[in-house]
C-alpha cells in the first residue's frame, strides 16, 4: 500500500514581489472566480533546494547544470592529474556513451571561446554520479575509441544510482535519453492567496548623494510592484517512489526531514532586498495518507474575506473544515496527522492532530514514515 505525505501550510507574506511574471507583477492567477496571488511551484522548488546546499551534506544536493563537461572533467583532473590535458575529451566522450548532446560555443568575432561544450538543457547530476562518470571515463581512457569503450561497460547504468535528494524528489528529464530519466516522487503545488488580491505599485525616487542640496529633481525613478497576502501552500511526497529512487531507509528518512524543513522555512528571493518579506507558516498540517494525495485548496475557492481582522484566522477555520469534511464525507481519515504553528492558532486546528515544534516537524513525520507508527 502506497504511503504519502501532503504538507499544507498558511503563511502570511507582506508587500513583497518573491516570483514575477514576464512585466515585473507578481504572478497572479484566477481562482474561484476573484484574482489570486499566486507563487509558481517552479519558484519555491528553488527555494527548498538552495535550503538544502545551505543545511545538508554536499553530497545530498544535486547539480542543474548546463557545465555537465565541466563537472565531470574537473573530476577526472581531480582523481587523475595526469589526464589533465585529455580530462574534457574524456567528459565529452562519457555523455556521448550516454547519449546526451553536448556542443561547445563557436567562437564569436574571431576571439577564443575556451569555455567547454555544454549540455543543449539543464541537467541534473548528483556529486556521486560525476565522481562516477569521472571513475568509468578514467577506466576507459587508455582505449581506442573511449566512447565505444564506454558504452560496452554500460556507463548510463552510473545515473540510476546515487541520486541527491532533490533529484529523488523533483526527477529528472532528459529528453535525448529517456532512460536515465527519473521519475519526481514529489509533487509542489503553486502557492494561491486565500483571498482576493490586487498588485499595488511603489512608486520610488533617488538621488544622487554628491547632487547640490537645491537640486528639486530625482535622478531615477521608477515603480516596483507588489502585493501582501495570505498563502495556501502545498506538496506531496510519494514515499514508495522516494524509496525507489533512494534505495536507502536512513536517507529516505533523512530526505524526509530536509524537505519539510526546507518546504516550511524556505522563501523564493524575488525582491528580497527591496521588501525584506521573510516570514514562517502561522500553521503546517502535515498528513500521512494511504489512500492519495488530497490538495485541500478548494477550502479557498470561496475566497475569504477579512472582515477587519486578517485572513488567518478564517483561513484556519477553512482549512479545518475541508479537512474534517473529506475525512467525515468520502471516509478516507489520513493515518495520522502531525500540526505545527508559530501562532496560538486556536483549539480547532490543533485538535488535527500531534502538536509538534515546527524545528522537530520533519524528524518527527520520517520517524512515524519508518517505524510505520
Amino acid at each position: 500500500m502506497t504511503l504519502y505525505i501532503d504538507i499544507h501550510a498558511l503563511q502570511s507574506v507582506p508587500p513583497s514581489n518573491i516570483n514575477r511574471d514576464d512585466t515585473g507583477a507578481p504572478k497572479s492567477a484566477i481562482f474561484g472566480g476573484k484574482l489570486r496571488h499566486r507563487v509558481s511551484s517552479q519558484s519555491w522548488k528553488k527555494a527548498t533546494r538552495d535550503h538544502f546546499k545551505t543545511h545538508l551534506d554536499a553530497s545530498r544536493v544535486g547539480h542543474r547544470t548546463l557545465h555537465v563537461v565541466e563537472a565531470v572533467a574537473h573530476a577526472i583532473q581531480a582523481k587523475n592529474p595526469d589526464l589533465s590535458d585529455s580530462a574534457e575529451r574524456l567528459a565529452e566522450s562519457a555523455f556521448a556513451a550516454m547519449g546526451v548532446k553536448v556542443d561547445k560555443k563557436k567562437p564569436k568575432g574571431g576571439e577564443s571561446d575556451q569555455t567547454m561544450a555544454k549540455s543543449g538543457a539543464l541537467f541534473f547530476l548528483s556529486a556521486l554520479q560525476i565522481e562516477k562518470l569521472a571513475d568509468a571515463a578514467i577506466a576507459a581512457a587508455g582505449a581506442s575509441d573511449v566512447t565505444a569503450e564506454l558504452k560496452a561497460r554500460k556507463i548510463k547504468s552510473v545515473m540510476n544510482l546515487g541520486h541527491s535528494f532533490d533529484i529523488a524528489l523533483f526527477g529528472r528529464m532528459v529528453a535525448d535519453s529517456p532512460d536515465i530519466n527519473v521519475d519526481a516522487a514529489c509533487q509542489v503545488a503553486h502557492a494561491l492567496s486565500v483571498h482576493e488580491v490586487q498588485a499595488e505599485g511603489d512608486y520610488y525616487t533617488a538621488v544622487d548623494d554628491r547632487e547640490k542640496e537645491n537640486n528639486a529633481g530625482a535622478d531615477m525613478i521608477g515603480v516596483v510592484e507588489y502585493a501582501s497576502s495570505t498563502l495556501y501552500r502545498y506538496a506531496t511526497i510519494n514515499v514508495d517512489a522516494l524509496k525507489a529512487n533512494l534505495g536507502d531507509e536512513t536517507a529516505v528518512s533523512e530526505c524526509i526531514d530536509a524537505f519539510i524543513a526546507a518546504f516550511t522555512q524556505s522563501m523564493p528571493t524575488g525582491k528580497q532586498n527591496t521588501f525584506g518579506n521573510r516570514t514562517l507558516p502561522a500553521a503546517v498540517l502535515v498528513s500521512l495518507r494511504d489512500d492519495q494525495p488530497i490538495n485541500y485548496v478548494n477550502a479557498f475557492e470561496d475566497a475569504v474575506v477579512s472582515r477587519g481582522h486578517g485572513y488567518m484566522k478564517p483561513a484556519l477555520a477553512a482549512l479545518v473544515k475541508e479537512a474534517n469534511g473529506i475525512t467525515q464525507l468520502y471516509g478516507v481519515p489520513a493515518v495520522k496527522n502531525f500540526v505545527a504553528r508559530t501562532v496560538d492558532v486556536g483549539e480547532d486546528f490543533t485538535a488535527l492532530g500531534e502538536v509538534v515544534t515546527l524545528k522537530d516537524l520533519g524528524s518527527t513525520v520520517a520517524a512515524a514514515v519508518v517505524n510505520g507508527n
